[in-house]
């Protein structure tokens, strides 16, 4: 399954705000363990092992640059 970073959610906007609202009233180490759990329930979805170390690339190198 190759990588798919063409925007692809049919509302952004509305999912961002979703993600915000799920750090609301948690502090740093709740919103770390939000952000953990998130990322490693994505990851089973997902499935795709090659996907997803390309992902981690690609998240790590634009943590980098910014």
């Amino acid at each position: 399954m190759a990588l798919n970073t063409q925007p692809n959610l049919t509302r952004p906007d509305d999912f961002y705000e979703a993600l915000i609202d799920m750090h609301r009233g948690l502090d740093d180490a709740q919103s770390q363990s939000a952000n953990a759990q998130l990322i490693l329930l994505l990851a089973n979805h997902i499935g795709n092992e090659a996907t997803l170390l390309e992902a981690m690339r690609r998240a790590r190198e634009g943590a980098l640059e910014g």
